[in-house]
């Protein structure tokens, strides 16, 4: 791994253009932090979250990545304050409304994975509306997760296999691995090479934990809103820093 000194300032030109991770996931942590440390209502937190939203994206978009997925409220999240989550599902609106011209002008597609069932109506049209507008991209795929859980996921799986083995269309003893990977809600996409999480919490949060097995991990104590591509070069730097072993040693990978 790189030392701090040396993750201090990656510009673009550093990064090994070549082996740029193909899918990274982030947990987006710290927005409420960040108000209450100037005095703000956390609302304002998340309003400047989704500032670092775009330019996270851009930036993704921008180096050829292929796969960005933000943990953007999680099944847990219900549980807060009713104002806050009314301000998030609100401000989740007007950010799409206001993005999607330029996710389709810069050929990013959108996609949502989550229990969508949760979802305010009038909050989940507006994302399908968004996901099927950009569908023609061909450039970055964005991913909300919204209203997500990875025990829901997972739970969600299982009932799919059972639903599956009741009507004889899979026997139980032809279930693997992959049948699990194939009936989750990320079934589109390959598993996270990197999973980010800032804010400086050493914690999953129930966040894909079924595909995050052999993802490579980094996290800062930079709060979300203080994110910047500077950070999220940082990130990619330090990830190519690292031998991936897959459970091999050293010796047979190299």
């Amino acid at each position: 791994m790189l030392t701090e000194k040396e993750l201090h300032d990656v510009p673009e030109t550093t990064l090994d253009m070549a082996r740029l991770p193909r899918h990274i996931a982030i947990i987006m942590d710290g927005n409420g932090r960040w108000a209450q440390a100037r005095g703000l209502q956390r609302a304002e937190g998340h309003v400047e979250g989704v500032n670092t939203v775009r330019r996270i994206t851009e930036e993704a978009s921008r180096l050829g990545i292929d796969f960005l997925t933000l943990y953007t409220f999680s099944t847990e999240n219900w549980n807060r304050p009713a104002q806050e989550v009314d301000a998030l599902m609100h401000l989740i609106v007007l950010a799409i409304e206001r993005e999607t011209p330029d996710l389709i002008k810069n050929r990013v597609r959108l996609r949502v994975i989550g229990d969508l069932s949760r979802m305010p109506l009038h909050a989940l049209q507006r994302l399908q509306r968004c996901e099927a507008e950009t569908a023609a991209g061909t450039g970055l795929t964005l991913v909300l997760a919204i209203s997500y859980s990875s025990r829901w996921e997972i739970t969600d799986a299982a009932r799919r296999i059972a639903a599956q083995t009741a009507d004889g269309t899979l026997s139980p003893a032809d279930i693997t691995p992959d049948t699990v990977a194939q009936n989750l809600a990320t079934s589109f996409m390959p598993d996270p090479d990197l999973l980010i999480r800032t804010g400086g919490d050493m914690r999953f949060s129930n966040f894909m934990l079924w595909q995050i097995a052999y993802s490579e991990i980094y996290v800062t104590d930079t709060y979300w809103p203080d994110f910047t591509t500077s950070h999220f070069r940082r990130a990619i730097a330090d990830f190519q820093s690292r031998q991936r072993r897959f459970g091999l040693t050293g010796e047979q990978v190299s």
